[in-house]
């Protein structure tokens, strides 16, 4: 019937018609949240047990005495800290981690603007030729940069010396073995800030260079009052992500230098594998490792901060 209600057989009357509901297991299946959640499970489970897992347990190693029979608290944090070994390696990790990350967004950002300007299939063909650092094994990089650095074999010491000029001595003294694997670092990384930074230029709407060239805008003008804020939150993401990945970089130094000469370009992740793999001190290696937690942390919180104020200003 047209009003909801059926007539009942072997009655005069009409009995309302009534609809089921639907359970509440069906209700909660339906949910758009209950299907996101599904669909993120695989990669929660993933997380937890590589990240989570881990991090909970170098953080119960840390704690405990050297042959892991007694908890000692936060007494590893404190021995390191009064070595001043560990003291060269939190300025060498911050002067690394920093000075990479500093050039490969300059160097990126200059790439991505000449990619940009590059019309059609020549565009295609830089942007592969570029990408070739990022693409190669880290390893296997950083094996042919080390033959170009070797005091024995260097390539750059041959031409050095085929124009009359004395071997240079890369891998060797402090802080030319710290320049040769911020080097590396740069070399590796700077394609990756390319195109993340091309992908964001190809973004920026062409209308408003327009109306910025019609008020009498120049190059320069444009750059920093169109393209730097339309870019800020990528520039903000990649930075740091990139930070994350370079404060805990361990090839590179470790082929180059293997924290050498005289402990001078430890990282966090070399010289935690120094001090618990190779000296057998697992709780002090796992104490290492964790003083990059407070510092990235610092980072992360500013910058995403940053990234969160900008897209509610955009929004408002």
């Amino acid at each position: 019937m047209a009003d909801g209600s059926t007539f009942v057989a072997g009655s005069n009357s009409f009995a309302p018609l009534t609809r089921t509901r639907p359970g509440s297991v069906q209700r909660f299946l339906r949910r758009r949240s209950t299907t996101a959640v599904l669909l993120a499970m695989p990669l929660m489970l993933l997380i937890g047990t590589l990240v989570i897992y881990p991090a909970i347990y170098s953080l119960y190693l840390a704690m405990l005495n050297k042959r892991m029979t007694a908890f000692v608290g936060l007494g590893n944090f404190a021995f390191l800290l009064k070595r001043n070994t560990f003291q060269l390696v939190i300025f060498q990790s911050c002067l690394f981690a920093v000075t990479s990350v500093i050039l490969k967004a300059l160097l990126g950002f200059i790439l991505a603007h000449l990619m940009h300007n590059i019309p059609g299939k020549s565009q295609r063909i830089w942007r592969g030729l570029l990408l070739i650092p990022w693409v190669i094994p880290l390893a296997l990089s950083t094996l042919s940069w080390w033959w170009l650095f070797d005091p024995a074999y260097s390539g750059f010491n041959w031409l050095l010396n085929k124009f009359g000029f004395a071997s240079i001595p890369f891998l060797g003294v402090g802080w030319n073995a710290r320049i040769a694997v911020i080097t590396v670092n740069v070399w590796f990384g700077t394609p990756f800030f390319m195109i993340m930074y091309l992908a964001a230029l190809k973004s920026v709407p062409e209308q408003l260079y327009e109306a910025a060239s019609i008020d009498g805008a120049g190059a320069w003008q444009k750059l920093f009052f169109v393209t730097l804020p339309m870019m800020r939150n990528i520039i903000s993401i990649t930075v740091l992500f990139s930070l994350i990945v370079t404060f805990a970089d361990f090839d590179i130094v470790r082929i180059l230098t293997a924290g050498g000469p005289q402990d001078m370009t430890h990282l966090f992740a070399t010289y935690a594998f120094a001090v618990g793999i190779q000296s057998g001190d697992v709780p002090l290696g796992a104490a290492v490792s964790l003083f990059m937690f407070p510092i990235l942390a610092v980072a992360a919180y500013f910058v995403l901060r940053g990234v969160t104020r900008r897209n509610q200003e955009m929004a408002a």
